[in-house]
């Protein structure tokens, strides 16, 4: 094989009460990575476009990192040349660095032959997502490589099962033009939470899942309420609040920050829906000195794909 490119989704993370565990892949926006064997036993980025000041630097880069630690573990004695095509602006809350790691990792994988499994992928993925944030959470990894709606049932052992989307469910994305640094936003969460909140989470966290799995969509706007997370990261975005209240009065089943931030996502059943709930969402922020955009976008069932190989 002289080269092998591979395409990895945006992720949505969290929905709201499910921090660090549950998350989904989107249509049409990720990253490309395209993997070509040399001899020499290194991994080099060769070529870095589209968006964002993506490190250039091996051990900085999250898909280079990725497969250093892959090659390590498999005892690899050749190299690869990298070239990445961002297709999502860094700092944005859709899972950036989880991309590139899992397009690099799918490739890589694909490239010797599938020895490692897609769980697997899913560590070594984590690994990279640990070197940015300085947290491994697999809540954007794993819908990336997974495809599908992922829940991480246990880090330690790690354990992830995998929903199949409701037929009707559809996401409004609206991504305003600042970044949020996961470290950051990660930093201003608290420490200590009191047992009624914990309680209280639990209990719409089980909701998120059921409602997802039997596809009962009132049950899964109820159960999208956080009491931990979204407030001490509401206030990274600007215009937060009037933008949850646009989408939640215009039909949505609710509204939550993506990730870290600063995407912010609404759930909506059917199409119809979500286009009166983007339209609602573009009109609060109209007034805001801040550029944005926005889109109606599905679940993504497949994951990271091999696009083509040569």
């Amino acid at each position: 094989m002289k080269g092998i490119e591979v395409f990895a989704p945006a992720t949505v993370s969290n929905l709201g009460s499910g921090f660090d565990i549950i998350g989904f892949p989107v249509e049409d926006i990720g990253d490309v990575v395209v993997i070509k064997p040399v001899s020499q036993a290194e991994i080099r980025i060769v070529h870095l476009g589209g968006y964002g000041d993506i490190p250039r630097e091996v051990e900085k880069n999250t898909a280079s990192f990725a497969l250093g630690k892959m090659f390590q573990k498999l005892e690899v004695k050749r190299g690869v040349e990298l070239e990445i095509y961002k297709g999502i602006r860094p700092g944005s809350g859709i899972g950036s660095s989880a991309a590139s790691a899992a397009a690099a990792l799918t490739g890589a994988n694909e490239w010797l032959g599938r020895p490692l499994s897609q769980l697997q992928l899913v560590e070594l993925a984590m690994e990279s997502e640990g070197m940015v944030s300085g947290s491994r959470h697999a809540d954007n990894v794993a819908p990336a490589l997974m495809g599908g709606i992922t829940v991480v049932r246990s880090y330690n052992p790690l354990d992830i099962f995998r929903i199949e989307p409701p037929g009707q469910l559809y996401t409004v994305l609206l991504h305003p033009h600042i970044e949020v640094k996961t470290q950051t936003s990660r930093k201003i969460l608290p420490r200590q939470v009191k047992l009624e909140d914990a309680v209280r989470q639990w209990g719409n966290v089980a909701g998120l899942i059921a409602g997802l799995q039997r596809g009962d969509y009132d049950l899964i706007g109820r159960s999208m309420e956080d009491v931990i997370v979204e407030p001490a990261r509401a206030r990274l975005i600007p215009g937060y609040d009037q933008l949850k209240t646009a989408a939640v009065e215009a039909g949505a089943l609710n509204c939550s920050i993506s990730g870290s931030g600063p995407s912010v996502l609404a759930l909506c059943k059917g199409r119809e829906n979500a286009e009166k709930v983007k339209s609602a969402m573009d009109q609060a922020y109209q007034n805001r000195q801040i550029s944005f955009q926005s889109l109606i976008t599905r679940v993504n069932p497949r994951g990271a794909v091999v696009q083509r190989k040569w």
